[in-house]
């Protein structure tokens, strides 16, 4: 069985390795056509840059890996990536998700690894499924109030200005972190909900890398959307119908799914 496993993380890490060539092969040709692009797409004296790239195909071959949610192998390939972009983190001198990722993503992904291998062997011991109502609404609520101390840590110790200066920027910076931590969370109990937080957290760094005028950063979470996107089907997919939680009830899910 971890055999098979483990040559399925070997397909996916290829595969991810062949979307990057893939990239940068289409960003060296947009700079080699384009001359005012040169150093903004491919800014290869950029140390955090440098770590990006790595961690970017660990990353993808991580989620590609545990779209089946049986492969807890891919595990190991989100903290590879965890370490990564925690050294990419500290030469942008972003040193407050250096200890995020270190002292709270890497425990989580930890902890996935553990609870994914727990079970019988029963196909219904590794289906996915939603949260149901009440931890819902928790998460909403507790999502809210890291949003809210993040915005303050911002304000008060980090940028040191005011209430009202750069809020799309704090709130876009602060939804990305949530979503990531939110998403990180729920993927220990095999929920659909970490992967509607990886899609939201896709959509957020979109909206961020705009505002930031990354284009290159911009790309790479357009990629993050789609595989993030691809993965939350082919979870919904292994979904069974009595277990969609706040999602909807038997009914409805049966229903939709005759569509």
């Amino acid at each position: 069985m971890k055999t098979k496993l483990l040559q399925e993380l070997g397909k996916m890490s290829l595969f991810s390795l062949g979307i990057y060539t893939a990239l940068f092969i289409v960003l060296y040709a947009m700079e080699w056509a384009l001359p005012e692009l040169r150093g903004t797409l491919l800014q290869w004296s950029s140390k955090a840059f440098c770590v990006g790239i790595p961690a970017s195909v660990f990353g993808t071959a991580y989620v590609l890996t545990i779209r089946n949610p049986q492969n807890y192998t891919g595990f190991y390939f989100g903290i590879v990536m965890a370490l990564l972009l925690s050294l990419q983190f500290y030469y942008q001198g972003n040193y407050d998700l250096v200890v995020l990722y270190l002292c709270l993503f890497i425990p989580f992904l930890t902890a996935s690894i553990v609870n994914w291998q727990k079970g019988s062997g029963k196909a219904d011991d590794f289906a996915p499924s939603f949260i149901g109502w009440g931890s819902f609404l928790l998460t909403m609520l507790i999502s809210t109030a890291m949003m809210a101390g993040d915005y303050a840590l911002c304000t008060l110790v980090l940028y040191r200005d005011g209430w009202s200066d750069q809020v799309l920027f704090k709130l876009l910076s602060g939804g990305m972190i949530v979503t990531a931590v939110m998403a990180n969370f729920w993927m220990i109990f095999r929920k659909n909900d970490a992967w509607l937080a990886w899609v939201l957290y896709s959509i957020v760094g979109i909206a961020f890398y705009i505002l930031m005028k990354n284009l290159f950063s911009l790309i790479l979470f357009v990629v993050f959307l789609v595989v993030n996107g691809q993965a939350q089907f082919a979870w919904l997919r292994q979904t069974p119908d009595n277990r969609f939680g706040w999602a909807g009830t038997e009914r409805y899910i049966r229903k939709l799914r005759r569509r």
